[in-house]
């Protein structure tokens, strides 16, 4: 019988999304990228590892995972509130055009700002006014995901390292960890406040039953003479 997918499986999935007119906007294969002019030397095209339920993936995909068998190749369509969101009023914000002029930006439609530390797109500039959009570029879209679930993990190192990886946005060649039995030390490049690893040491102790703390890495000593 076929292996299937539960909630807080730690797995390996490819996935392609897609909007109703066919254009691709994400994939995790590089062949899909080159053929569908998306391709990016900035980034690696490699499956990703989530746990299934803790909604690492848009919640729409998320949900799906839940029974699927490993191996094989599904498709899902979503409506706007289980993928992006649907597109809110609220988030579209009228801005005096001078105050871009202050710091020397030209505003016109399309041009992507940062605006007290949330990112909008222009979407219009009428005189003095600049309406920008803070709602996410693909809201109020349907897409189509297809998606294959290659692997589930099992090793505890391998999953404390996709959690940490997913919960902080960071690669993993950033974290160091050793695991011994049911205890894990993971070091960091950095420090992190006390209630980002409290919350991260309860969630991996949850998911992968592992007591574990965190430290920054000390800086390696010169020892060239």
């Amino acid at each position: 019988m076929p292996e299937t997918i539960k909630e807080h499986d730690f797995i390996e999935l490819d996935y392609t999304g897609k909007l109703a007119d066919g254009t691709i906007f994400d994939t995790t294969l590089e062949k899909v990228a080159k053929e569908n002019n998306l391709f990016s030397e900035k980034r690696k095209y490699l499956p990703t590892t989530i746990c299934v339920g803790e909604k690492q993936v848009l919640p729409g995909l998320d949900d799906e995972l839940i029974g699927k068998d490993i191996g094989k190749e599904y498709a899902v369509t979503l409506p706007p509130e289980k993928a992006f969101g649907k597109r809110d009023i609220k988030k579209m914000r009228i801005v005096p055009t001078n105050s871009f002029k202050e710091h020397k930006v030209e505003p016109h439609p399309g041009l992507q700002v940062d605006i007290d530390g949330e990112m909008g797109i222009i979407s219009r500039v009428s005189g003095g006014r600049t309406i920008v959009n803070f709602n996410h570029p693909l809201s109020g879209k349907e897409v189509t995901y297809t998606f294959k679930i290659n692997k589930r993990i099992e090793e505890p190192k391998d999953k404390l390292i996709s959690y940490i990886t997913m919960s902080l946005g960071i690669p993993k060649e950033m974290i160091k960890a050793e695991v011994k039995e049911n205890k894990a030390e993971v070091k960091l490049p950095f420090e992190l406040p006390a209630q980002v690893t409290d919350l991260l040491a309860n969630k991996l102790s949850e998911l992968v039953k592992l007591e574990t703390t965190f430290s920054k890495e000390e800086a390696k000593k010169d020892t060239e003479k």
